[in-house]
């Protein structure tokens, strides 16, 4: 059994001259929650619909749990939930009879499924109303439901926070983590970056058909060694730190002064500071958001991401 749930080889999507999808690896392990982001055009949409068979790559392949995604559909996405974009919803019918019809799709779910399912994404005082009084996060939720109505190994979902109240963010990523606690794989599509940060154990930040950086969460948000001190004259201190090899990179950043350390440590940086006779007041490590470094990969200053 191979050890990802998904892998991108050499991807790529040309609609005409336009390339969406430029030669992209990924791969995503199994239970892991994965986060894929990036502004509006950059193919994220375009590489989920060639993970689920729904369009023809240009070049490269996709293996979705160890197997070819177009020679093996027939096997493999029976084992796939996804939600790409907004879910298609009847809104004269109840939230359980949408999901009765989902399953139809399927070939039927035992009862037990259905009651299972809606438990799981907390509609069960709502599942006999009509669709047409639902709020949109709610429509949210029961998509993820028709999603796991097939128990899948692996879910594509594509803004899966869309419409949600802070709760309701609270209550999906719970149920997110949830779900990868029972060894399935996630694989999330947001532009709610503070939620990725909070959620995903990995991101591949993609950024004009290309993927520009995938690393761990907890190492993205690293501060790679620079501090954040606060001195009663910045300027002053930020001269001083300059003149040695090892602070080139120091840097004012609205108002405070962010350097590394002379050792790497902390400790390294105030030994420094009081030997020159500046005592600080403050010395932490300095931590960027998802949201800081995805706007410095991608330039995206003043758009959304989708």
């Amino acid at each position: 059994m191979t050890d990802f749930a998904l892998s991108a080889h050499q991807l790529s999507k040309s609609y005409g001259s336009r390339q969406a999808v430029k030669s992209i690896d990924l791969e995503v392990r199994r239970g892991e929650v994965f986060g894929f982001l990036g502004p509006n055009g950059a193919g994220k949409t375009t590489t989920i619909r060639m993970a689920l068979g729904l369009i023809r790559p240009t070049g490269g392949w996709v293996e979705v749990l160890g197997q070819d995604v177009r020679s093996h559909a027939g096997a493999v996405l029976p084992r796939v939930g996804a939600l790409v974009e907004a879910p298609a919803l009847y809104s004269y019918l109840s939230g359980r009879d949408n999901l009765k019809a989902f399953a139809s799709v399927l070939g039927g779910v035992p009862r037990s499924r259905l009651d299972d399912v809606i438990d799981l994404v907390g509609l069960g005082a709502r599942q006999r109303d009509k669709v047409r009084s639902y709020s949109l996060g709610m429509k949210q939720r029961l998509g993820v439901a028709g999603a796991l109505l097939n128990d899948p190994d692996l879910l594509l979902l594509d803004e899966p926070a869309n419409g949600l109240d802070p709760a309701g963010i609270v209550e999906m990523r719970d149920l997110l983590r949830q779900l990868a606690a029972l060894g399935k794989t996630v694989f999330i599509s947001s532009h709610v970056l503070a939620e990725v940060q909070q959620i995903c154990d990995r991101v591949a930040i993609i950024h004009l058909g290309e993927v520009v950086r995938t690393a761990p969460v907890a190492d993205l948000l690293s501060g790679h060694g620079e501090f954040v001190v606060d001195v009663d004259d910045p300027a002053a201190t930020l001269a001083l730190i300059q003149t040695n090899d090892w602070g080139r990179a120091a840097r004012l950043l609205d108002g405070s002064l962010v350097t590394p350390s002379p050792g790497g440590r902390g400790r390294d940086l105030i030994r420094f500071l009081a030997a020159s006779g500046i005592w600080p007041d403050r010395v932490r490590e300095r931590h960027q958001s998802l949201e800081q470094i995805f706007l410095s990969l991608t330039g995206n200053h003043t758009g959304g991401v989708k």
